[in-house]
């Protein structure tokens, strides 16, 4: 008689790859047993993924509309419940950006509320270890690795931000005008007092200005998950909050990788436009958006030529980025979706074991596009960037190292650093 593994406690679905992968990343530097799937996973992928005390599932909601987000959703909340999880968090950008038609996040906790024990829903605001700070219901951000920390709806990109720009920086009322029902506040005094009375508002917001309000959060975490569910929004310093630091391990050690990097950038970040500039080593190819997503004849040019250079053992990088920063606009999702084909075309003809995406959309699309069911650990590069372990049936994918990078996250030199020193590859076990 075979014995079952206890439930996981800790259940996340990530709204774009790049902050599930952050979540992923957070769980297991503290020594949590995590694995993020693809999609709510069938009985033997679970099987392979082993005994989990985390389960997270990756998705693209950020970029739905409320009624493909409540499709997207409502298999997840099921597939958590059935599992018996007593946290789960909606892992949404540090930044809480999302907008009434698009990655909603209102939309999202009234559809998770249903499949949890307790109605309150509780928002964490801010993560310190991020450059992420809430006081009195105001987000305030930091602007890439700069040390300038901005009000969110004066930040430099996200109050520009190209489909949910950021022009309330009071998540109290952000959240209700994309349809939150009453939004409650504990603030950062009554935090620095000990004291969380959470009223009898259906959503709380929390304050988070330093690493001893992530402490008190995660006392009242835990009281709450003890003998029921609850359902809990925020970034990454949800994690940081229940588990904390005392159980935190050595990042995987990195070193020289092999074979080629195909890059692709499809973030219209400053950030990311300077981290391109600064990737020296590898072959840039600028994409004409509007002909990708429209011309057959265009997209085998552009296949024909990236296969050329990464046969020739060549790191290539792709990017559908303007020549100027003077607008960030025009988001297209099909530019996204073509982004993602041209990435699963570009691998079927030269088997590259090393990705990077950058870019919340762009990261989700690619990996949906490449025929794998999971992403394991395989180490940190920077903070909010994690090389991730793609899982697959095709032996071919099996194994790649990717790294999915938010527009805001990482040095200047980060593709450089994936460039030249990845991590040593894992044997991959198999049951």
């Amino acid at each position: 008689m075979s014995i079952q593994p206890p439930p996981a406690l800790y259940g996340w679905y990530g709204d774009d790859f790049t902050g599930a992968t952050d979540t992923l990343a957070s769980l297991s530097t503290r020594g949590v047993k995590a694995f993020l799937f693809l999609g709510p996973p069938t009985a033997s992928h679970l099987a392979q993924a082993g005994a989990l005390e985390a389960i997270g599932i990756a998705g693209a909601a950020r970029s739905m509309s409320p009624g493909e987000m409540e499709q997207e959703l409502r298999p997840v909340g099921e597939f958590f419940a059935a599992q018996g999880v007593r946290l789960l968090h909606y892992k949404c950008c540090s930044t809480f950006d999302s907008a009434a038609g698009v990655g909603n996040i209102a939309t999202a906790i009234q559809v998770l509320r249903a499949f949890i024990s307790q109605k309150q829903v509780l928002i964490l605001g801010g993560q310190p270890s991020l450059g992420r700070f809430c006081a009195f219901g105001n987000l305030f951000a930091a602007a890439g690795s700069g040390e300038n920390i901005y009000r969110l709806d004066r930040h430099p990109t996200m109050s520009r931000h190209p489909s949910t720009p950021m022009m309330e920086a009071d998540l109290r009322h952000h959240l209700e005008a994309l349809g939150a029902d009453d939004v409650g506040l504990v603030d950062w005094m009554a935090l620095d007092e000990g004291k969380i009375a959470t009223g009898e508002q259906p959503n709380i917001l929390f304050d988070a200005l330093k690493e001893s309000h992530i402490r008190i959060i995660g006392q009242e975490l835990g009281r709450r998950t003890r003998n029921e569910s609850l359902l809990v929004v925020g970034a990454s310093s949800v994690v940081e909050a229940m588990y904390g630091d005392q159980n935190k391990v050595t990042s995987p050690l990195f070193f020289p990788g092999e074979g080629p990097v195909l890059g692709i950038a499809g973030s219209l970040s400053p950030l990311t436009r300077q981290q391109v500039d600064a990737a020296t080593s590898f072959v840039r190819i600028k994409l004409d958006a509007a002909r990708l997503v429209a011309e057959e004849r265009y997209r085998e040019e552009i296949t024909a030529k990236a296969t050329r250079l990464l046969r020739g053992e060549r790191n290539v990088l792709l990017t559908t980025m303007p020549d100027t920063t003077t607008s960030i606009s025009g988001a297209d999702p099909r530019l996204a979706q073509a982004v993602g084909r041209l990435a699963d075309r570009l691998l079927s003809e030269v088997p590259v074991r090393r990705l990077i995406a950058a870019g919340g959309d762009t990261s989700s699309h690619i990996a949906q596009s490449l025929n794998l069911w999971g992403l394991a650990y395989g180490g940190q590069i920077s903070p909010g960037v994690a090389v991730s372990i793609g899982r697959s049936d095709d032996p071919d994918r099996d194994g790649i190292n990717l790294m999915l990078k938010g527009g805001q996250m990482g040095q200047v030199d980060i593709f450089e650093r994936f460039a030249v020193e990845t991590i040593q590859p894992r044997k991959i076990s198999t049951p």
